[in-house]
Parts: C-alpha cells; structure tokens; sequence
C-alpha cells in the first residue's frame, strides 16, 4: 500500500547534515548560516527524520557564523523533537566545537582532536618596512577609534587594550555556550576554556564529548539495521564544479589548509 502513498515513511531514517571546513562569511566551499541555512531547515522538514546526524569537520573561523548556524539547528531540533547527534571526524576545534554543541550528544573517532575553546585574531605590522621604502602612510579620519590596529601604523596600547576587551567579550560568549550546551557533563577540576586541545577519550573524560562512536554503526544500533540515511551538504555551483574562478578556489585551499594545519591535520 505504501507504494500509493509516496510520503508515508516505510522505516526509521536519520537525515545527515555534512559541515566541513572552515567557518566563514565569504568564501566558496565554506560554512555559513546564509548557505547551510535552507540546507539544514530542508535536513530537519523533510520526511519527518528519527533523528539529525551532524558530520563536523571544522578547525573553526567565524564565532557570529558558528553562533547562528548552532542557534538555527537548536531551534528546529526544539520546534520539531527532533533529536540531534554530531559526529566529529578529524577535528571539531573552536568554532567547530560550537557545532558539535548544537548536538544533544557528541561522539568522535579516538583520533578526533576536540576543543580549543578560545577566541584569536592575528594580523600583521608594516610600518617599519613601508617607512624603509620611503611610503607615507595617509589615514584622516573622524572618531579617534576609527582606524584602530592599522597595520601600516605603530601598535597603539590603547588600540590593544580595546581588542583585547572584544575578545575576552567574545570568549565569555563562548564559554557560557558551552556551560549551557554541557550542563552537568563538564569536568568541574580544570579549566576547559583556555585554548587547548584534547583526543578523544580525554575529551570524553573531560565532558566535552559523550564518548567513542561512529555515525552509520551507532545509528544501526540505536535505530535497526534497516535505517535510511539521507545525507545533507552545501553544493558547490555549477561553474565551481567545472573548474572556474581557479585563483579564487586556489586562495580558499590555502587558508583552508592552513586552518587546518594549525592541528597537524
């Protein structure tokens, strides 16, 4: 009878949502709310899912991006009672952890580095090299902030002190996420947010994970051998597939790479 009616679900299924990469505005290939957003309201809506799988492999980027796109999965796992299970490959570090706490649970392989709950941001001074060369620098503005941490300018203290605040800011963000997120699973004898990062088994002893454990055999046990998977992903455009905008793709492989490097990835 089923056969007539094409929308009455025949067996238990788990809708698969891949986020890997890099978290970020701009940028090809990367993760954000604005191309992951019909991707994972569409995981969540569509033939009613048992339950969401997250496959996270992210080194982390944008914290407003990470925000929104965790803040999204929560809502529709909360309006829908759905629940929601995340899966870390080979890493799930700062932004990329945010995910993985969208998840109701987290289990990753015993390799998967997890962690490095903090906040960064790195930049470059070229003053002393344009001044060697005889370049002068010309900045007007109005508003004595407005051209704060101007590369092609001394470091002003001043200036350092503002980002410093910001990202103390953004961090307190992060970890209240987490706290909340983890709530009664967090080891209470460390500290967990500065930065650093852990395997697996440690993250489990930790509380920042829920243990060892793999998508498709975990999914099986919990759901039966006859589970369905219907797996989600941000598709990349018809020109990008073919090869075009070389330079841009190249330029987006490095600082991917390098994301991911910084984990000896």
């Amino acid at each position: 009878m089923n056969k007539y009616l094409p929308f009455v679900k025949s067996g238990p299924t788990v809708a698969v949502i891949r986020l890997s990469g890099i978290i970020s505005t701009s940028g090809r290939g990367v993760l954000n709310d604005a191309t992951l957003g019909p991707v994972i309201e569409k995981a969540f809506s569509r033939g009613k899912p048992d339950a969401v799988a997250l496959e996270v492999n992210s080194p982390g980027g944008s914290p407003v991006q990470s925000s929104l796109i965790g803040a999204r999965i929560r809502r529709l796992a909360e309006e829908k009672k759905i629940p929601v299970i995340a899966f870390v490959e080979d890493v799930a570090a700062s932004g990329g952890y945010w995910l993985a706490t969208a998840a109701d649970e987290i289990y990753a392989d015993p390799s998967s580095i997890l962690g490095s709950i903090g906040v960064i941001s790195a930049s470059f001074g070229a003053h002393e090299f344009i001044n060697k060369h005889g370049v002068e620098r010309r900045v007007y503005t109005a508003g004595e902030s407005k051209s704060m941490l101007d590369p092609f300018r001394p470091e002003d203290p001043e200036d350092v002190a503002r980002l410093k605040g910001l990202l103390e800011d953004i961090h307190g963000n992060f970890k209240e996420h987490v706290t909340d997120r983890r709530a009664g699973k967090l080891a209470s004898d460390r500290d967990l947010f500065t930065g650093e990062i852990w395997l697996a088994r440690r993250a489990t002893e930790l509380g920042l994970i829920d243990g060892i454990g793999h998508l498709r055999p975990m999914m099986k046990d919990r759901f039966g051998d006859k589970v369905k998977f219907r797996r989600y992903g941000a598709r990349k455009g018809l020109l990008s597939r073919f090869g075009a905008r070389v330079v841009e793709d190249l330029a987006h492989g490095i600082e991917e790479r390098a994301a991911f490097a910084r984990f000896g990835l």
